[in-house]
């Protein structure tokens, strides 16, 4: 979950429950649609429909283009790279020979957080869909609080050049201060949920207008919150979706755990711990005793700078926002036992009934109604594997769902792919793990055979950089 606070929270009354109703309306509207490009001798694949509209947008643009992956949409402007920098590793190729339509466009919101194509609007969505297509299509939602072509190098191009349809969200909200959005704490993780649903529908009906016939199975993926992204459409609207994989999703559970039981204790701990002498080892225990697993410590460094304490003080700011009074999303870097409303003394299981409520309003159940499969690297340290994906696996078995899933403890892996390239030695991409658990998800839709029981994947010892962003096999 890639991730300043700054000014206080704006008033959100009689305003924008009018704007509100401004858009509901708008959404009844006929959305505008743009012609295709006429096509000529070198561009056959505009051919075709020319007017596909997307259910429900506000505002769309239809492209031909001659390459639907990053291999060409850096270089035509319909991706942009800074919303997907840092999610893969430096060496990942890209597969190229994929034209087809593009359509970029925004559901009626009321935010105006992402600021992609000028629009300055939120709800923003991306479709692609391929000339050569093996009818299916792939949804996703973006990790962190990224914008909508997140994932375009990490699933995007890999999905496309196997010739499905993608779809993507910018989940309603986007930024470091996406807490914003919404009038009541926990709506804008919310919205998220209600944008990927929404983008399911309104894609599933432009596959079918573009190829004359329904997508023969509709699968969703994503990493960090866009897993939780899977994991809760396949609970709460298993009839959209054929089956999904989760890579590494977010875990929201009122009682916990969830980011609010392990990040303060990294936030009090850790600065005894990088500051050596007699309180290291105790403070260490406790990174430990938290859920952040031994052998992970080479990564705390990065991780308290970059993620532990941002991630804690937006994210608490969403649902707890009373915690800090009119400051909003706490102070950086705040000394424990400091001064008041220190997010490193936060203690959630003693916050009012109402943080617990804010909570409850996403929590995951575990109830999945499709095939999932779940990949989750065991030295993840921003959302720790003990605390969450092993924590996910039992929900799912205790809810009597468990031959619907499979999940794989993927050694060595982290939360983000990119530390791969500074850290070669030590740990592997999950990126490789998650193409084996796609394929495998569809040989078990096919019928063809039933992926592996969930076990921990071994990082082969032999295996050097290249060997391991190659491939990951599951099955061992």
């Amino acid at each position: 979950m890639a991730l300043h606070p700054g000014v206080p929270r704006g008033p959100r009354g009689r305003a924008a429950l009018a704007a509100v109703a401004l858009t509901a309306a708008a959404a009844l509207l006929p959305s505008p649609a743009t012609a295709l490009p006429t096509a000529d001798a070198a561009g056959r694949h505009c051919v075709g429909p020319t007017h596909l509209r997307v259910p429900g947008a506000a505002h769309q643009q239809a492209d031909c283009l001659g390459e639907l992956t990053t291999a060409g949409t850096v270089t035509s402007g319909h991706t942009d790279p800074a919303d997907w920098a840092g999610l893969t590793p430096k060496d990942l190729s890209v597969p190229t020979g994929v034209p087809g339509i593009q359509i970029d466009g925004y559901f009626p919101d009321t935010s105006t957080t992402n600021t992609n194509h000028g629009w300055n609007h939120d709800a923003q969505f991306v479709v692609r869909l391929p000339d050569r297509w093996n009818g299916g299509l792939v949804v996703a939602g973006t990790p962190g609080n990224r914008e909508q072509y997140a994932n375009d190098r990490a699933i995007a191009d890999w999905v496309l050049a196997r010739g499905y349809a993608y779809a993507a969200t910018d989940k309603g909200n986007t930024g470091l201060a996406f807490y914003r959005d919404g009038s009541r704490p926990g709506e804008a993780v919310a919205e998220w949920n209600t944008r990927l649903t929404q983008l399911t529908r309104a894609a599933r009906s432009v596959v079918a207008q573009r190829y004359g016939r329904p997508a023969v199975r509709t699968l969703a993926t994503g990493m960090s919150n866009g897993g939780y992204l899977v994991r809760w459409q396949l609970e709460n609207h298993p009839e959209l979706y054929d089956g999904g994989v989760d890579w590494e999703g977010t875990l929201w559970r009122s009682e916990g755990p969830n980011l609010f039981t392990f990040l303060p204790s990294a936030l009090r701990h850790y600065p005894a711990y990088a500051a050596g002498g007699p309180a290291a080892d105790q403070a260490r225990a406790e990174l430990h005793r938290a859920g952040f697993p031994a052998g992970s410590e080479f990564l705390w460094p990065y991780h308290h700078q970059v993620y532990w304490d941002l991630t804690q003080r937006i994210y608490r700011e969403e649902f707890d926002p009373a915690f800090d009074g009119d400051t909003e999303a706490g102070t950086p870097y705040c000394a424990p036992g400091g001064a008041a409303a220190c997010d490193a003394d936060y203690a959630y299981a003693a916050r009012p009934k109402a943080v617990h409520s804010a909570v409850r309003g996403v929590a995951l159940t575990g109830r999945i109604g499709k095939p999932l499969i779940t990949l989750h690297g065991t030295l993840d340290v921003l959302l720790p594997i003990g605390q969450d994906s092993d924590v996910y696996a039992r929900m799912v078995r205790d809810a009597g769902r468990g031959d619907l899933h499979r999940y794989y403890r993927i050694e060595d892996g982290t939360h983000t792919d990119s530390l791969v390239d500074a850290f070669p030695d030590r740990l592997r991409p999950l990126l490789p793990c998650h193409r084996s658990a796609f394929t495998a998800l569809e040989d078990w839709l096919r019928g063809a055979r039933r992926p592996p029981a969930g076990h921990t994947v071994a990082r082969p010892a032999d295996a050097d950089a290249a060997d391991l962003l190659a491939s990951c096999r599951i099955d061992i």
